[in-house]
């Protein structure tokens, strides 16, 4: 397995929109295995693809506690089937948004369609951590960050903080 490098705001392939993926096959498998690693090793509770550079509708969640065992979930090409009119709010961050947390208000709960790594499809139901992590998970497959569910002038304040700091590593 292989730690992959994050890709970090202001970087603009954080806003391309992630193509299906066509079969699940070694390549698939070993990318999947390598963004567990880098999650683990950052470490966070959720990874998309896009974020270690790959453009495709691949995440991966696992939101076991500190001591438990791994409980890492795959989730190829999923798609929001159904959200609750109820509303939740967690403090959110990203691992492309180092150190920035922000409140954000998502559906409490959610229906997602996969394929899990088995290539068979499966039917999510969720509420809590992991609806929410699955939202923001599938937002960063259609370019979305969570930033952009917070007030324009918190957004642009992040966005000025990041874009300062990648350029003065250049």
């Amino acid at each position: 397995m292989t730690i992959k490098p994050l890709i970090i705001l202001p970087d603009p392939l954080l806003r391309q929109v992630s193509a299906p993926i066509e079969r699940v096959d070694a390549e698939l498998e070993q990318l999947i295995d390598d963004m567990l690693e880098t999650m683990y090793e950052a470490p966070g509770i959720g990874l998309a693809a896009i974020q270690v550079g790959v453009p495709r509708r691949l995440l991966v969640i696992d939101l076991a506690k500190e001591g438990e065992e791994p409980a890492p979930l795959i989730y190829i090409n999923p798609e929001i089937l159904k959200s609750s009119d109820e509303r939740s709010v967690y403090e959110e961050g990203c691992l492309s948004i180092p150190d920035y947390y922000a409140e954000v208000e998502r559906p409490a709960s959610i229906t997602v369609k996969s394929l899990g790594r088995d290539g068979k499809e499966t039917v999510t139901e969720a509420d809590g951590l992991l609806a929410t992590c699955l939202q923001h998970e599938i937002d960063h497959l259609n370019g979305v960050l969570f930033i952009d569910h917070i007030s324009r002038l918190k957004r642009e304040m992040v966005i000025k903080r990041f874009t300062k700091a990648a350029r003065q590593k250049i």
